[in-house]
This record gives structure tokens, C-alpha cells and sequence, in this order.
């Protein structure tokens, strides 16, 4: 059985974790923290490349962030939704890995996937400290009820007001690197005949790179993650004393 994690991510594809919050896991990693990531799909309906170039992708981005764990729940690209299945596999691993902290997809964003994973971990957040909510690891073993500390969310496509802002300005090229992981979603001379996408545009990491500039203007450094959550956090002046 695998050992407890600090932080768990969940994401709908591969690579989304690495656009949204990259440079936060690449932090997380620099400061002796395990962490995890769990897409919900391969992205094998991507208009570029294929799940197994997307798997052979993912685990190098994985190798540059430093991660602990990289899974895949093998659920539906495109018909992604909140179900028996898709909740309970993620509370079986929200209890397997026993994380102090998860991070999910913010709950409204251009990509329908995107949403239903904001949903499902919201949901299996609360679930998996239900103690009549029953989920086997290994098969057959009975598993026990688990609820994290803090459930917080990442910005894909739509944007929110942030409840904090990380800074990344120290870590900000390694999350670069592993968005580069991608080769096959990204734009390159190569493959410019390839079909076309958002991601896929020339100036898409132009893109990136000026969100996290604007969002690390607002707490006065070079770059800048930010996140949400739908309850209230504890402030301490003595952060600022």
C-alpha cells in the first residue's frame, strides 16, 4: 500500500495540472513535500497526439515536478461526469493516499471536463470523511474514512478572484519544462500542419507566461499561481509582524 501524500491533485487530462499549477508542485517538490497527481483521463480525445504519447508525456513532466505519484483513472475523455464510479474511485484514492491538502479544477471553465472534475472531487471530498460511504484498497480490504484538511482550486481557462496567490517566481522555469513535456499539444515547427488549438497556438505559452506575470504583480513578485476556496481561511498577523 503507498505511503501518505501532503498534497493530491486531481485533474481532468494530462497537462492540466501542469498548466494551472505547475510551478506551486514544482514549489511543493522543492520543499520536501509528496505530492501527487491523478488525471481522471488519458486525453484521448485531443485533437493532437494519442494517450499513449500522452502517458509517455505525462511521465516525464512527472519526473521534472518531482512527483511522488502520477495515476490515471482511466474514465471517458469527453463524457467526464459526476457518477457512482467516478466518485468512488476518487474517494478510494483520496483515502488511499490520505492527503493533508487537494486541489482540483475551479467549478466553472470553458472545458465540460474541466467542471465535472471540479465536481467529483468537491464531492468526494465530503464523502470520503462519510463513514457509511464504503470503498475497498486493496480489493477486498475495507478501507477507512478519510477527509482532508482543505479542498482548494486551480484556474484553467475562466477566470476568478483569488482567495491567495502563490509565488512562483523562484520555480517558474521548471513549471515551464514540464508544460514543454507535451511536445505533442503544444505548437512546434514540426507539427505546425497538426490540427489546430487553443494550447496549440504559436503564442500559447506567451499566454501563460503573462497570467502569471499579472497574477504575481498583484502580491509584487515576477510570477504568480493563484487559487480559490469556498470557505474562509485562518489569517495570521504574525505573517506580517
Amino acid at each position: 500500500m503507498s505511503s501518505n501524500l501532503d498534497v493530491l491533485i486531481f485533474a481532468a487530462h494530462p497537462d492540466d495540472a501542469e498548466i494551472a499549477m505547475g510551478g506551486t508542485i514544482a514549489k511543493f517538490s522543492k520543499n520536501n513535500y509528496k505530492v501527487g497527481v491523478i488525471d481522471f483521463t488519458r486525453g484521448e480525445l485531443g485533437s493532437r497526439g494519442s494517450k499513449e504519447i500522452r502517458d509517455k508525456e505525462s511521465a516525464d513532466a512527472s519526473k521534472i515536478l518531482k512527483l511522488e505519484v502520477r495515476e490515471n483513472l482511466n474514465l471517458p475523455d469527453g463524457r467526464l461526469s459526476l457518477n457512482d464510479e467516478s466518485l468512488e474511485k476518487t474517494v478510494t484514492k483520496i483515502r488511499q493516499y490520505k492527503p493533508k491538502i487537494l486541489f482540483a479544477p475551479y467549478l466553472n471553465d470553458r472545458h465540460p471536463d474541466h467542471i465535472a472534475a471540479g465536481n467529483i472531487v468537491k464531492s468526494a471530498f465530503f464523502f470520503s470523511g462519510v463513514v457509511k460511504y464504503l470503498t475497498e484498497f486493496p480489493p477486498g480490504t475495507a478501507q477507512d474514512y478519510y477527509r482532508p484538511k482543505k479542498l482548494f482550486y486551480y484556474m484553467l481557462s475562466f477566470e476568478f478572484k483569488p482567495s491567495f496567490i502563490v509565488d512562483v517566481s523562484d520555480v517558474f522555469e521548471l513549471k515551464i519544462k514540464a508544460i514543454e513535456a507535451y511536445k505533442s499539444q503544444f505548437f512546434n515547427e514540426e507539427e505546425n500542419r497538426a490540427p489546430a488549438t487553443l494550447i496549440a497556438s504559436k503564442n500559447f505559452k506567451d499566454l501563460i507566461s503573462s497570467r502569471a506575470r499579472n497574477f504575481g504583480f498583484q502580491i509584487r513578485k515576477e510570477f504568480g499561481e493563484p487559487f480559490f476556496i469556498e470557505e474562509g481561511l485562518n489569517f495570521d498577523f504574525n505573517t506580517y509582524l
